[in-house]
């Protein structure tokens, strides 16, 4: 089973957004040594716990700081965007690391209202439709030099020009986004930890309904992210988890700081750890992009967001999990205060794993 990370660069208490980037090259260099498949950076906007807002200029650093694990997005929030733009930025990416940079592209505002409105293409009347699904298709044919020739746009020549180009996944956490990856042909991650009430529907009808394209591939590809913290006792893994379950309070709350500390969060939690069972859901306002999340909530969801405990504990769950749902690829987001224990809790998964060091 190939493992990947997704990295929310989380700002903990008592230290700067600086040093959530740092702390970013520094986790990718050692997910690159660990054997980890690829590296993908999420876009955030207006939230001082998450240090994310421009996932491209991650991706260019931390392209210069390794030299074979894939790099991404996870993702582009394509409607704040130009396709044009966005095609752009990684074609250049893609002649400065080939083969080796991946687009992956939402629809999810990355942000409040306000931030969106901010984020506006155009500051006139609010948008009346959703025009995510053009937009995507305008991206696809920037990308792969594909308008018809009647089309205006099939006269502009993106540079840098050469061959291949970023490999475009599209995210989603709805059946929405299942269904477009399918009928575009695309491959699919699945936001698990931000809402794993769909989460067999939209990767069953992807990949039930999957038809390959041109210059796509031949067979669904799915990524499955999830939540997942390790250490080396289920009570430290527990105390380490807590700093997220205060965090996701307060998001509720609209207090968007950064992540607190395993001793704060207790305080203010009481000692009520939650079961290794239990499920977490981090920056819920922030990040969904599906149609449906009010009915969602009432169906109990078949797997957590959140997988916690000692290393075999996790891989076993979350293998049980991948099992379940045929994935390809487990894609793992974990917040915790501290950046050594969020680096010993992914080495404590490759080794869980068999990942071959690099």
């Amino acid at each position: 089973m190939k493992l990947s990370v997704i990295d929310q660069a989380p700002v903990p208490a008592g230290f700067k957004p600086a040093d959530a980037l740092r702390n970013t090259i520094e986790l990718a260099q050692l997910a690159e040594r660990l054997g980890y498949e690829r590296y993908w950076i999420a876009e955030h906007h207006a939230i001082e716990a998450l240090a994310s807002p421009a996932p491209e200029i991650m991706i260019a650093r931390l392209g210069a700081e390794t030299s074979c694990i894939r790099i991404g997005s996870g993702g582009v929030m394509l409607p704040h965007y130009s396709p044009m733009k966005v095609a752009e930025v990684f074609r250049v990416l893609h002649a400065l690391y080939p083969e080796r940079v991946d687009l992956g592209v939402g629809r999810a505002p990355g942000g409040t209202p306000l931030e969106s409105y901010a984020l506006w293409r155009s500051r006139g009347e609010p948008p009346q439709s959703d025009d995510f699904g053009q937009q995507l298709l305008e991206l696809l044919a920037f990308l792969n030099r594909s308008f018809p020739a009647s089309h205006p746009f099939s006269r502009i020549k993106l540079s840098p020009e050469m061959p291949g180009g970023p490999e475009v996944w599209l995210l989603g956490s709805s059946t929405w986004s299942a269904s477009a990856a399918a009928q575009l042909g695309l491959p699919y991650a699945f936001a698990h930890f931000i809402d794993p009430t769909p989460t067999r529907r939209a990767i069953e009808h992807y990949r039930s309904h999957f038809k390959p394209r041109n210059g796509g591939p031949s067979q669904p590809r799915t990524i499955l992210a999830v939540g997942a913290l390790c250490a080396d006792t289920q009570e430290e893994a527990e105390r380490l988890i807590s700093s997220a379950r205060l965090f996701r309070r307060r998001i509720r709350r609209g207090e968007l700081g950064p992540i607190p500390t395993p001793e704060e969060a207790i305080r203010e939690l009481g000692r009520s750890i939650p079961s290794q069972g239990q499920s977490l859901k981090l920056a819920e306002a922030h990040e969904s992009d599906h149609r449906n999340h009010e009915s969602s909530q009432a169906e109990a969801p078949e797997f957590p967001r959140y997988t916690v405990g000692t290393p075999d504990h996790v891989r076993d769950r979350l293998l049980d999990m991948a099992s379940a749902l045929q994935v390809d690829e487990l894609m793992v987001v974990t917040i915790v205060h501290g950046h050594e224990e969020r680096k010993r809790s992914y080495q404590l998964l490759a080794n869980a794993f068999g990942l071959k060091p690099r």
